[in-house]
C-alpha cells in the first residue's frame, strides 16, 4: 500500500497514528516535499502546525529506521511564490498530482482537498481534523472582579490588574505566584483557540508574534517571541456601561447631536472613559432613529446588535470607508482615531456628509484639535470637526465648540492683517478660549486665557522667530530680539549691522515689518539694558534707527533735560504720510540726538540714506510736530 499524506495529515500525526493501530501494515508513505516546505515555513513563522508537523516527519523516520514502514520523500520543494499562493491552492495541486502520479491514496484532513481529489479520480481516504486545544471557558477569567478593567500577565512575573473605578485605578499584584512559560504557554493557546471555536469570539489580528482576540467584551492580546521578549498576555474588559443622561450637560449634548450631523472628537487620557462615552452616543443616536455603524481596530465597542461594528477591510480603513459611503449611515463612531491615514479618512467621511464621532487620544481637549493641524488644511478643520469632548475620570469634563471667522487674530491690531480664524469656544461659558490662524506661514495656536498665555507663548513666540530669521539673513553678526507688547519689538544688531539691517530710506526694514504685521526698531548691542546704552546713549524702542532712524520713544528714552550748550546742525523736517523724515546729510550710522530750540527729544542711528525717520502716531512723533507746528528750531547734534 502506498500513501501519500498532504500537509493537513501530517500535521494532525495521523499516519503514524495508524501504524501504530494496525490500520496500515506494510505501507510505504511517499512525503512530497511540497509538504515539508510548508512545514518548514510555518515552522519558521513561529506557527504551533508547523512545529507538530515537523515532530510527526521525525517520528515517521523512527518508524521507517525500525523498519515499521518504507518511507521516502519526493518531487520538488516548492519555490516562494508557490509557498506565497499556498492559500490559494498551488501546493495543495502539488500534493494531488504526487499522489496520482505514485498511484497511491491521498490521506488528508482537510475537506476540500479530499473532495477536489475525488473530483480528479485520486484515491482518497479523509479522517476528521485534530480538535486541537478545545476549552468551553476563558483560562484567566476568573481573575477578573467587578472592578477589574484589565489583567496582565507576563511570563516570570506576578500577576496584576487594574482596579477601582474610572479616575480612580490601581495597578497591583493579584497573585503572588510567578508564571512560568509552561503555563503562560497553556494559556495563550487556550485563548486564540476558544477564539476561533466559538460563536461569541473571532481574531482580530493574527500576525508573527502577535495575535489580538476578541471574545465577547473581553479584547485580548497575546504576544509571543521573538516579538516580544516573553510571552505576555494583556485582557481588557469595560467595566461601566453608561447612557447619555449619566454625563454633565446630557441635555445640551442631546441638542447639538440631534440639531444636525455633526464631526465630534471624544478626547482624553488612555483608561479616562472615551470609548464608554462614546458607546453611550452610539446608543443615544440609534434609540433616536439615526442609522449607525462602528469602525473600529479591534471591535471592541459594547453596543446593541441594532449598531453593526466593522473592522478594516482588507487591512485598511480606506476600504471599510468606501464600503460605508454605499451603506450609507447617518453617523459612524470611528475609535480609534491615531494615526494619519485614520484622521484622512475621517475627514473624507465627514466631507461626504456622515455625521463623524471619532475617539481620540488627548491629554488636553484643544490637543484633539491640533493633531488635525498639518494633517487636513487649515481652514477645512471647523467644516470636519465642530465639536470636541474631552473626558477625565470618566466624566465630561469640557466641550468645546469649533467655528471659523475673518478676524485681526489675538495678539495683533493692523486691521489689513484680518484673515481666517478658528475660533475654539467653550460650550459652556461661550467665551473663546483659542484661536488657530497661519502667521507668516506658520500655524499658530494661541490661549486667549491670560494664565495660559505665558511669556513667548503662542504668536509671541512664532513672532520673535521670524523676525530673528528676517534680521539674521541681512545682518552679519549676532542679533537679538526681544518683544515688547503684542505688535512691538526691538531688535539688537552689531552697530555695523546698522545700516543694512534698515536698508536705504528705511525700505528693508518697512518691508520685514509689512510682512510680520510687527513694528521694528533696530538698536546696538551697547543700547541693551545692561549694556553702555544705559549710561545715557540708548534711546526708546527705536531710539537708535528703526527706519532708517526711526524713533518711537519709550520708556527707556533719555527725556529728561537738556545736553548742554552744544550747538548742532539745523535740519527742515519733511513730513509724509507715514514718517517725520530729518535729512542729516551723512553721518550714516552714527548716533545723534535731535532737539528743539535746544531742548533733548530723542536718541537715534542715521539710517543708511542719511535720515533719521519718526513713525508718525507714536510719542515723539508728536512731539517732533508739535514742536514743528509751534516753528522751534531742529538741530541734530552727535550723541555724547
Amino acid at each position: 500500500m502506498n500513501v501519500v499524506p498532504d500537509t493537513s495529515a501530517v500535521v494532525d500525526g495521523r499516519v503514524s497514528e495508524r501504524v501504530d493501530d494496525g490500520t496500515y501494515g506494510a505501507v510505504t508513505v511517499t512525503v512530497p516535499e511540497a509538504v515539508v516546505g510548508e512545514l518548514e515555513s510555518q515552522a519558521n513563522d513561529g506557527l504551533d502546525s508547523g512545529w507538530d508537523g515537523l515532530t510527526e516527519l521525525k517520528r515517521l523516520a523512527e518508524l521507517s529506521d525500525a523498519g515499521t514502514i518504507d518511507l521516502q520523500y519526493i518531487g520538488d520543494r516548492p519555490d516562494g511564490d508557490a509557498r506565497s499562493h499556498a492559500e490559494e491552492g498551488d501546493i495543495d495541486a502539488v500534493i494531488r498530482a504526487t499522489a496520482a502520479d505514485n498511484d497511491a491514496t491521498l490521506l488528508s484532513s482537510d475537506i476540500v482537498q479530499a473532495e477536489v481529489a475525488r473530483a480528479k479520480g485520486i484515491d482518497v481516504e479523509y479522517v476528521e481534523p485534530v480538535a486541537r486545544g478545545v476549552v468551553e471557558e476563558l483560562p484567566i477569567e476568573g481573575y477578573f472582579t467587578d472592578e477589574t478593567m484589565s489583567v496582565h500577565l507576563k511570563t516570570g512575573t506576578k500577576p496584576k490588574a487594574k482596579r477601582g473605578t474610572l479616575g480612580e485605578m490601581r495597578y497591583e499584584v493579584i497573585e503572588e505566584t510567578e508564571t512560568d512559560e509552561e503555563r503562560m504557554d497553556e494559556w495563550a493557546t487556550s485563548i486564540v483557540d476558544l477564539a476561533r471555536q466559538s460563536s461569541d469570539g473571532f481574531i482580530e489580528l493574527s500576525d508573527d508574534g502577535m495575535e489580538i482576540v476578541q471574545y465577547r467584551n473581553y479584547r485580548i492580546a497575546v504576544a509571543r517571541p521573538p516579538f516580544a521578549d516573553g510571552i505576555e498576555i494583556t485582557a481588557v474588559r469595560p467595566i461601566a456601561k453608561t447612557t447619555l443622561d449619566d454625563y454633565e450637560f446630557a441635555d445640551e449634548l442631546r441638542d447639538r447631536f440631534s440639531e444636525r450631523k455633526r464631526g465630534v472628537l471624544i478626547s482624553g487620557s488612555p483608561g479616562a472613559g472615551k470609548s464608554t462615552f462614546a458607546q453611550a452616543v452610539a446608543e443615544f443616536l440609534n434609540d433616536n432613529d439615526y442609522a449607525v455603524k462602528t469602525m473600529e481596530k479591534p471591535r471592541d465597542l459594547q453596543v446593541g446588535p441594532e449598531i453593526t461594528q466593522y473592522g478594516a477591510l482588507g487591512g485598511k480603513m480606506e476600504n471599510t470607508a468606501d464600503s460605508l459611503l454605499l451603506v450609507r449611515p447617518d453617523y459612524t463612531i470611528y475609535d480609534e482615531v491615531r494615526k494619519t491615514g485614520d484622521f484622512e479618512v475621517f475627514s473624507d467621511m465627514r466631507m461626504a456628509g456622515v455625521g463623524m464621532v471619532g475617539v481620540v487620544h488627548a491629554s488636553r481637549a484643544i490637543d484633539a484639535l491640533q493633531r488635525l493641524v498639518g494633517r487636513v488644511e487649515l481652514g477645512m478643520i471647523p467644516q470636519i470637526v465642530d465639536t470636541v469632548v474631552y473626558i477625565e475620570a470618566g466624566e465630561v469634563h469640557t466641550v468645546y465648540d469649533v467655528t471659523t471667522e475673518v478676524k485681526v487674530p489675538a495678539g495683533l491690531t493692523a486691521e489689513d492683517l484680518a484673515r481666517p480664524v478658528i475660533q475654539v469656544r467653550n460650550f459652556e461659558t461661550g467665551q473663546p478660549e483659542y484661536e488657530i490662524y497661519t502667521f507668516n506661514r506658520q500655524v499658530v495656536t494661541v490661549p486667549l486665557d491670560d494664565d495660559e498665555a505665558e511669556a513667548e507663548s503662542g504668536v509671541g513666540r512664532i513672532a520673535k522667530q521670524e523676525i530673528e530669521r528676517e534680521i539674521r539673513s541681512v545682518a552679519h553678526g549676532h542679533v537679538e530680539v526681544e518683544l515688547r507688547g503684542e505688535n512691538e519689538a526691538i531688535v539688537y544688531v552689531d552697530e555695523g549691522d546698522i545700516g543694512t539691517v534698515i536698508g536705504k530710506g528705511g525700505g528693508r526694514i518697512s518691508d520685514i515689518e509689512n510682512r510680520l504685521g510687527i513694528e521694528i526698531d533696530v538698536r546696538t548691542h551697547d543700547e541693551k539694558p545692561g549694556g553702555r546704552g544705559e549710561d545715557g546713549h540708548g534711546g526708546g524702542p527705536g531710539g537708535s534707527g528703526g527706519r532708517g532712524g526711526d524713533a518711537s520713544g519709550g520708556p527707556n528714552g533719555h527725556r529728561d533735560g537738556q545736553v548742554g550748550e552744544q550747538r548742532g546742525s539745523v535740519v527742515q523736517p519733511e513730513i509724509t504720510s507715514r514718517h517725520v523724515v530729518l535729512d542729516v546729510d551723512g553721518g550714516v550710522g552714527e548716533t545723534v540726538e535731535v532737539r528743539a530750540d535746544g531742548e533733548y527729544l530723542f536718541t537715534a542711528t542715521v539710517g543708511r540714506g542719511g535720515e533719521v525717520q519718526v513713525s508718525r502716531g507714536s510719542a515723539i512723533a508728536e512731539e517732533l510736530e508739535d514742536a514743528i507746528d509751534r516753528k522751534r528750531m531742529i538741530t541734530i547734534v552727535p550723541a555724547r
